[in-house]
């Protein structure tokens, strides 16, 4: 659908937005920073500073909380030459193997993954000193899925072949480093006097030695978010390879979803922060989810400019986790995910990612249909979730 101007500076592809998440959008594109007009996708949802779904232009600076604690948190998707007929006729015993080889939870380490990335830390280096603390957990939760949302995914497509997805960031490095320059923005706003209708709306400006620092940060974490994933890809393939007995990568998609980047649009120069949003540039390629256990989609994007160039990550949520713990049973989710493997064994802990949850994900693509063109829709399978 064509945008809604809800505001000034403000275009909404959303045909459901409650008022909370609109009042907060409104905030974000009052701010002086603001070049251009905030885009919001059509699975926005509240956030912490920033609305999750939506793209900040912003002139000469950025706002932390805007891109995330979880830096670089994103999507990869592996076509495989695997037809569904290959599969056996249940993949449960599949799951198991896989939570072994990816760990999920939240600071969980894997030190199997651990020699992995120690050599991908000594081949890219941060720009700051960290500590044998700091370089311990970068090391050896490389290779991990986290919490919360992120998963690990066995689909089949509209043509019956097989892909495998996954969805993670940064790990605990990305959050402690975001988590550090939040707070940072945070204590400048207060001490330059700016008055800000959200403090995680503080913001670095560009010449100074916090925003250089911000961004050598995030930039690394970016990194190292793209690639954790495709680790634990590679692992993943060699898991379901193996329990198949047959397998091989025809293609691999691997996007950011929350992140900054400096890009030209309209003929400027600007920080273009996708929270809870993916590129789509002509013929890019995106991996869109929706709730657990149901569809994902791969797009190609239309280049459309008033969004920046963007689209939806995602259903996004209709309820808070705590909202959905109060709405929901575990038999719900059970029956939700019938027909699905899963870790049934962690569904209480998985109730707040109950399908139901989340927003329609037809109507999050009929949207945005000026965005991104589909090219595939496939339906879940397996679906391991980290909690």
């Amino acid at each position: 659908m064509p945008p809604v101007e809800v505001a000034p500076k403000l275009l909404s592809w959303a045909s459901e937005l409650d008022e909370q998440t609109l009042a907060q959008a409104r905030r974000t594109a009052r701010l002086p920073i603001i070049e251009g007009h905030v885009a919001l996708m059509p699975d926005a949802h509240l956030g912490i500073g920033a609305t999750v779904g939506s793209v900040i232009p912003t002139r000469d600076a950025i706002i932390p909380a805007a891109v995330g604690v979880d830096i670089g948190c994103g999507m990869i998707a592996v076509e495989t030459d695997l037809d569904a007929s290959d599969l056996p006729p249940t993949l449960d015993p599949l799951v198991p193997r896989i939570q072994r080889a990816v760990p999920a939870g939240v600071g969980k380490g894997h030190e199997r993954q651990t020699a992995a990335g120690r050599s991908w830390f000594a081949a890219h280096p941060p720009r700051r000193d960290f500590s044998p603390k700091q370089v311990e957990r970068t090391v050896t939760q490389f290779g991990t899925l986290g919490s919360g949302n992120h998963f690990v995914a066995v689909a089949r497509d509209e043509r019956d072949l097989v892909w495998t997805v996954v969805h993670s960031g940064s790990r605990g490095i990305g959050n402690e480093l975001a988590t550090d320059h939040i707070d940072r923005a945070r204590r400048l706003a207060q001490r330059a006097g700016l008055q800000l209708e959200d403090r995680d709306l503080a913001y670095f400006s560009e010449g100074s030695d916090e925003f250089d620092a911000y961004v050598a940060d995030m930039l690394w974490a970016q990194e190292y978010a793209r690639a954790n994933r495709e680790q634990m890809m590679d692992v993943l393939m060699e898991e379901l390879f193996s329990f198949v007995g047959a397998g091989a990568e025809v293609k691999r998609i691997n996007c950011h979803h929350n992140y900054s980047a400096r890009e030209g649009h309209g003929g400027r120069e600007l920080w273009i922060t996708r929270k809870g949003a993916i590129r789509a540039r002509t013929d890019d390629r995106g991996v869109i989810p929706g709730s657990m256990g149901n569809d994902i989609h791969i797009v190609r994007g239309r280049g459309n400019p008033a969004s920046y160039e963007s689209c939806a990550h995602g259903a996004g949520r209709r309820h808070s986790r705590r909202q959905a713990k109060k709405r929901f049973t575990v038999d719900e989710l059970r029956e939700q995910m019938k027909g699905k493997a899963w870790n049934r064994d962690r569904a209480t802990a998985l109730l707040d990612e109950i399908p139901g949850a989340y927003k329609d994900l037809a109507q999050v693509m009929s949207d945005q249909a000026d965005l991104v063109a589909p090219e595939h829709t496939m339906r879940e399978i397996l679906n391991y979730k980290g909690s």
